[in-house]
């Protein structure tokens, strides 16, 4: 089941794909696909080495940032960040819900300069909310303007 929600004009956030989804990602411009999900969260996830030879069967860009239970952190933010900055395409990040993608590309974005107001606002658009990481996409942000 595709779910595919629009971040920005290169980023995309979705709940857990299959291997079926990705030639509907290929179609929607897709260049990387990022998986935020660690293997074996759930039973019924596929493997990511699934996903990864699908996509780049398909010509697409594969990269793990697994975020698990313990939360975010900055290696894992820069990892996202230099990502972004290095693919011309659309970027598809994707985990259980679409919450953590969504979440870690706030953060880059905010280390990337784009303002807290309009994260959140892009985030919403999107059906998510940047709460649980404010303070933290704040932080990235006031270190990015000085």
């Amino acid at each position: 089941m595709t779910d595919f929600r629009r971040l920005s004009d290169s980023m995309l956030a979705s709940p857990q794909i299959t291997v079926a989804d990705i030639a509907a990602a290929k179609e929607a411009g897709v260049s990387l696909i990022v998986n935020n999900r660690p293997d074996n969260e759930s039973d019924d996830q596929p493997d990511g080495a699934e996903i990864e030879a699908a996509a780049k069967a398909a010509g697409i860009e594969y990269l793990a940032i697994p975020i698990g239970h313990s939360g975010f952190s900055l290696p894992q933010v820069d990892a996202l960040a230099e990502a972004l900055r290095a693919n011309d395409g659309t970027v598809l990040g994707y985990c259980r819900s679409g919450t953590r993608s969504t979440l870690l590309w706030a953060m880059a974005q905010a280390k990337l300069g784009m303002s807290p107001a309009e994260i959140a606002a892009a985030a919403e658009n999107a059906g998510y909310s940047i709460a649980p990481v404010q303070a933290a996409i704040d932080m990235l942000a006031g270190q990015a303007s000085e």
